[in-house]
């Protein structure tokens, strides 16, 4: 009888307890978290750089490749508005329900006022929502695959794949290459994932080293809100979309996306987790066509987990100042952190420059964000699992509406 070899999910947790275990220990060793830094923290970096490298490839060839089996452009069309409509939505519901937790955790003076006085703190340059749109469309083909713009690889997936599909019979042969070249990206994928236990083991390891005495500080109940927003924004909105929409269980679709939030918990990289999400999307029925388009956009743009965190921080930041936010300015905090999410896709410290927008929006000081910046790593590592499982039900639900429609066309047409 063949012993039962313990699924990947698993592995990736072990690895993620005994990460843990090791930051906690290194905590209470003299130059602990110089030797996390200096000897543990780069096997992680690698294992990152694996994962980043081949996302460039999957999404270049798999986006293609699902248009060209598409066969039809305006099914593209179809798919993408489905995607930034549930987006949108999801975002929008993910601040709102963030202004609720963090305004009765101050009416229950759960937070406790830092100082203000001598803050500074300059926000990463962030960029007009047209300056967006417009760098979008690549000016060269070079320079997007080599630094990893997302919002324009999938540009250049999307124009492959339509010009092989316009070309016709002239076209089988580039449709042969990019059908190929995908297949090789993803056996390169299932290689670089069987290091996931380790690599979550290296990456977990000094970020528990570094910020562990900083979390039990005065910063906990903060975190603590963040982190109930996020949990409650997945059980309530993705389980019920994906069960009404998708007619995936709630209980199956956590299940099948426990590697991918593992790997992103540990990573706090959309991106570096997208080979992870795109693995365990197909397994819960999203078609890789959809899901290879879905997922990478989503990837840039959705942003649940991160309006969640600037919700709290946002009531947080004010309550230091003093400030009581009013229904109309908590209106704005959704539209602005709605829209943003958006308007600073692709800009590195995208969270940052978010949370910048929405204080300024609200004329709270930006200088506030140096409260929580010492811990961002924290946030960062519960918005950024929120946002890619946020990614996965999108997937698995556009795949879902795709089919129902289809059925529906092709019973129309009998």
């Amino acid at each position: 009888m063949k012993s039962k070899k313990m699924p990947l999910a698993m592995w990736i947790f072990v690895g993620l307890v005994v990460g843990v275990a090791a930051g906690l220990i290194l905590m209470a060793v003299p130059n602990g978290v110089g030797i996390a830094k200096s000897y543990i923290k780069p096997w992680g970096t690698i294992f990152l750089n694996l994962l980043k490298f081949i996302v460039v490839p999957i999404v270049l060839f798999s986006i293609a490749s699902g248009v060209i089996s598409m066969q039809d452009i305006s099914r593209v069309g179809s798919v993408g508005g489905k995607t930034v409509i549930y987006y949108m939505c999801t975002t929008a519901f993910a601040v709102i329900l963030a202004l609720i937790l963090s305004s009765a955790a101050k009416a229950m003076h759960l937070f406790t006022a830092l100082s203000t006085s001598g803050l500074e703190y300059t926000p990463p340059e962030g960029q007009s929502l047209m300056n967006t749109i417009v760098n979008i469309f690549p000016s060269n083909i070079i320079a997007p695959l080599a630094n990893a713009t997302m919002l324009q690889v999938i540009v250049i997936s999307l124009l492959l794949g339509f010009g092989i599909l316009l070309a016709g019979e002239k076209g089988l042969v580039a449709a042969q290459v990019v059908d190929s070249f995908n297949e090789v990206s993803m056996k390169i994928m299932d290689l670089i994932i069987k290091l996931s236990p380790v690599g979550v083991a290296c990456l977990i390891c000094p970020v528990v080293a570094e910020n562990g005495p900083e979390v039990l500080g005065k910063l906990a109940m903060v975190l603590l809100v963040a982190y109930v927003g996020y949990i409650v924004h997945a059980l309530i909105v993705y389980s019920s979309t994906v069960k009404a929409l998708g007619g995936v269980s709630p209980a199956a679709f956590f299940k099948g996306m426990a590697p991918a939030m593992m790997m992103a918990f540990s990573s706090a990289s959309s991106v570096g987790t997208l080979p992870f999400t795109l693995e365990c999307s197909e397994r819960l029925g999203a078609r890789r066509e959809v899901a290879s388009f879905v997922l990478p956009l989503g990837a840039t743009i959705n942003m649940d987990g991160t309006a969640i965190y600037q919700g709290v921080c946002a009531v947080f930041i004010a309550s230091c100042y003093g400030i009581d936010l009013t229904i109309g300015q908590m209106a704005t905090i959704v539209l602005t952190a709605t829209l943003a999410s958006i308007g600073t896709a692709g800009v590195p410290g995208a969270g940052m420059v978010m949370l910048a927008m929405v204080l300024q929006s609200v004329n709270i000081p930006v200088e506030g964000i140096a409260l929580v910046a010492g811990i961002d790593r924290i946030f960062d590592m519960g918005r950024t699992t929120v946002n890619i499982t946020g990614d996965a039900a999108c997937a698995v639900i556009v795949s879902k509406l795709e089919d129902r429609k289809a059925a529906r066309t092709s019973g129309a047409v009998k």
